[in-house]
């Protein structure tokens, strides 16, 4: 299937488009904001475009056009300000829904969320408006009609990837990125993961034995 990643020069992405590439099973195609990072990923061999999660739906929908699936792992990191996270964590979600939607061809929408997104209880005071956008932009995924998987980590660290994970009813706990890249890379084209809500910490189950 062709692969859309959105977020492709963030940390969880690039080991997404990395991991795909490597594998084979897919064709892969990253989304980057800047020409430099273009010139980046396609030094490596990787089929790349540019893309801005701040420009229009209709660019957005002609970035993803012919693709299967698309993964928002796109994020506007923690030292942005509520206003950045606003603009990319949800309004850019919701156009690339909107671009999803329109595009007529997306057989999965995979999103990477955070663990707790849903429980408003649960959200940390420092953190609410990181939280309130990542709520929101799965509740548009949910409601969008597109089959969708979301995936919900836990805290996320640069330890090294174990390729085990607990998925399920779980509170708290931290992952490796490496480890969720592998998991949404398993999530992909997979019927047990659509339509999905998955809460992803480590563990002790191997990644391909979760579906």
């Amino acid at each position: 299937m062709n692969v859309f990643v959105i977020g492709a020069n963030g940390q969880i992405g690039k080991q997404l488009v990395e991991r795909l590439h490597e594998e084979g099973k897919h064709q892969v195609t990253a989304m980057v904001r800047k020409q430099e990072q273009l010139d980046d990923f396609t030094s490596k061999g990787y089929q790349a475009v540019l893309g801005d999660l701040e420009g229009d739906v209709s660019s957005l929908e002609q970035a993803m056009s012919g693709m299967d699936v698309v993964v928002f792992a796109a994020g506007s990191g923690g030292s942005t300000g509520a206003d950045k996270t606003l603009l990319i964590d949800l309004d850019g979600a919701a156009k690339s829904i909107e671009a999803a939607q329109a595009n007529g061809n997306v057989k999965q929408f995979v999103m990477v969320s955070a663990l707790k997104a849903e429980d408003r209880s649960a959200w940390p005071e420092e953190m609410k408006p990181y939280y309130v956008a990542k709520h929101h932009a799965d509740r548009l995924l949910e409601a969008s009609g597109l089959t969708y998987t979301i995936v919900r980590p836990g805290a996320l660290t640069d330890d090294a990837g174990t390729g085990k994970v607990k998925t399920g009813d779980v509170s708290t706990g931290e992952i490796p990125r490496a480890d969720v890249a592998a998991f949404l890379a398993h999530v992909i084209g997979h019927d047990a993961a659509h339509n999905q809500a998955i809460d992803l910490v480590k563990g002790d189950t191997a990644i391909e034995d979760t579906f």
